[in-house]
């Protein structure tokens, strides 16, 4: 991201500012700190919200797949969660720190008029109080929960999410990693969608890409480029969408899935086809 990324995203800004709240994991500095920066850049951050679950959720995350997919998918989730931090994650970690601590640094401080609320659960009662009290007319959710109404219905003009995968195609957790492993590169994107009911089923406002080198790039690289690449169109269709400007995509007649955590077996077959794509070359 170029240097005058917070110059230019003050650009063409509205005299009065969103009223926004922001909901992320705790442990995310991605969210916590780059994220909450650039929102402050175009709206008023009333109050954020910061998951800190200490475990919990990655067990009933795995007591989620051992129900969806079954005991030997779900070794294929151990085998590469092991994989991930043993191999990958290590160079990835350094990487995308220095990536979103040089993001984070364009832009102001979050405010001290800002309220923090540290729950272990975003949809309990109190959370919900929490964010109906700040009074916003819009919440960015950036977390892996499904929200309940009393929550994500909080906000005037509701809850929005940017979810790293093209919906309806590849809803729910990872859709980016498995257009990757499915050879689905055009569907390799960020959905900004307004939370429903449903699973990523929501009014869906636009699409972002970003480039990168699917040999040498991790799914997790990846997710994370497709919001800093497009943190300016994003601020714009978030202004648009709080102005009433914005139109939604009809996404009716196509397939849609819901998928889950990464495979280590999905994960080599992907960087086997990108590795036999780039030995073979372009095509005459």
């Amino acid at each position: 991201m170029s240097p005058d990324i917070a110059d230019r995203s003050k650009a063409a800004l509205p005299l009065r500012r969103p009223r926004f709240v922001l909901m992320c994991q705790a442990d995310s500095s991605l969210n916590r700190v780059a994220v909450a920066r650039w929102l402050c850049s175009f709206a008023d951050l009333a109050g954020i919200v910061l998951i800190d679950e200490r475990g919990s959720y990655l067990w009933r995350r795995l007591r989620y797949e051992y129900r969806r997919v079954g005991l030997l998918r779900l070794v294929d989730v151990f085998a590469f969660k092991i994989f991930y931090v043993l191999g990958p994650g290590r160079r990835d970690r350094d990487a995308l720190a220095r990536r979103i601590s040089g993001v984070a640094d364009a832009f102001p401080p979050i405010p001290a008029t800002t309220r923090i609320l540290v729950t272990s659960d975003p949809n309990s009662p109190e959370t919900a109080h929490f964010i109906r009290d700040l009074a916003p007319e819009m919440m960015l959710a950036r977390c892996k929960h499904i929200l309940r109404p009393s929550v994500f219905e909080a906000p005037t003009l509701g809850t929005y999410v940017l979810h790293p995968g093209i919906c309806p195609e590849y809803r729910n957790a990872h859709g980016a990693f498995w257009a990757l492993a499915n050879d689905e590169l055009d569907k390799v994107g960020l959905t900004l969608l307004r939370v429903d009911r449903g699973v990523d089923t929501g009014p869906v406002y636009d699409y972002f890409h970003c480039s990168f080198d699917e040999l040498a790039d991790t799914h997790i690289v990846i997710m994370t480029e497709l919001l800093l690449q497009n943190l300016q169109a994003i601020r714009d269709k978030l202004l648009a969408i709080w102005s009433g400007t914005a139109a939604t995509i009809d996404t009716a007649g196509r397939r849609s899935g819901a998928w889950g955590q990464p495979w280590l077996t999905s994960y080599l077959r992907w960087k086997h086809t990108a590795r036999r794509r780039r030995n073979e070359g372009p095509v005459a």
